[in-house]
């Protein structure tokens, strides 16, 4: 009889335990290998990306990272919900920014380079023109030069932003520059006018191995961009891994990740595997130069020309 009311007191108490539990919202936590995640993506580092998470998830079925690729400064407003805990962006934080998200969050956000990026600039196949000087590339984007110049979205983007930042430093864009709706549509915008001038994010661009982007490439071309940072005159670079790594071309920048600290949960996980050699080296097959490899790296900085 006592066995009988001891085990019967036991059930009940595993019972009530279970129902605090559940009224309190309790849900089984994350771990680098299994559970659901959702992170923010800067659109123009979708192909890249999606690769990542592609092979992760290969090698952790059960796992699931939800990706929404969209422009750079609505990832930072996602970084602001409890749903977000990682982002992928080209801008990292200042120390006033840091600050702001650790008040914020209450959580003190972590963030660092995982490769080096570039906006490449693409012209129809017909194009007669596809060598250009940093200020060919001003005197189009401000519309002193009569070419149209196709953005991937407006002044939320992060090639919208570099380009503000590193070529116009301060004036204003022309009316002959066109804003469409992501990276894809202004690929296929310059495939069909000829003349025209686009900027994406190098990897929709710079994957020899990706069957769509080696048929796009039919259509059209990469610029050269003037070398700022070369020795010798009149030198000018494609984007690619080598040219960013050796500085050669000029329009390179950082991808950076962007977390709050899940105690070693999924998002460490992932995190951690884009940062060592396996996702470093699908980095690499993209055309992006790796971060956290044994790779030279020289930072490129654009000169005003008179």
């Amino acid at each position: 009889m006592k066995k009988s009311i001891y085990f019967i007191s036991l059930y009940l108490l595993l019972l009530a335990s279970c129902k605090t539990k559940q009224d309190a919202g309790f849900v089984e936590t994350d771990t680098p290998k299994k559970g659901t995640i959702y992170i923010s993506v800067d659109e123009s580092f979708k192909p890249v990306i999606e690769q990542q998470i592609k092979v992760y998830h290969s090698s952790y079925p059960e796992a699931n990272i939800i990706a929404s690729y969209k422009p750079e400064v609505e990832c930072f407003k996602d970084f602001m919900k409890d749903s977000t805990r990682l982002i992928i962006v080209a801008k990292g934080l200042s120390k006033s920014e840091t600050s702001f998200f650790a008040n914020k969050l209450s959580v003190p956000p972590q963030f660092a380079t995982l490769a080096y990026d570039a906006v490449a600039v693409i012209v129809n196949i017909k194009s007669k023109d596809s060598v250009f000087t940093i200020a060919d590339l001003k005197n189009i984007l401000t519309g002193k030069k009569n070419i149209t110049a196709i953005m991937d979205g407006n002044n939320a983007t992060s090639s919208v932003r570099y380009l503000q930042d590193s070529v116009l430093r301060g004036a204003s864009f022309g009316k002959n520059v066109v804003a469409v709706n992501g990276s894809d549509a202004v690929i296929e915008a310059i495939k069909k006018t000829e003349n025209a001038i686009g900027f994406v994010g190098l990897s929709w661009v710079g994957n020899s191995e990706e069957p769509q982007q080696v048929e796009d490439l039919k259509k059209m071309r990469l610029a050269l961009v003037e070398c700022v940072k070369c020795n010798e005159k009149d030198m000018f670079a494609k984007p690619s891994q080598a040219t960013i790594t050796f500085g050669e071309y000029p329009l390179a920048r950082p991808l950076y990740y962007i977390f709050k600290d899940d105690a070693g949960g999924l998002g460490t996980g992932f995190v951690n595997f884009m940062s060592l050699e396996r996702g470093q080296l699908i980095f690499r097959r993209s055309g992006l130069a790796p971060a956290k490899m044994s790779f030279l790296k020289r930072n490129s900085k654009i000169k005003e020309q008179e």
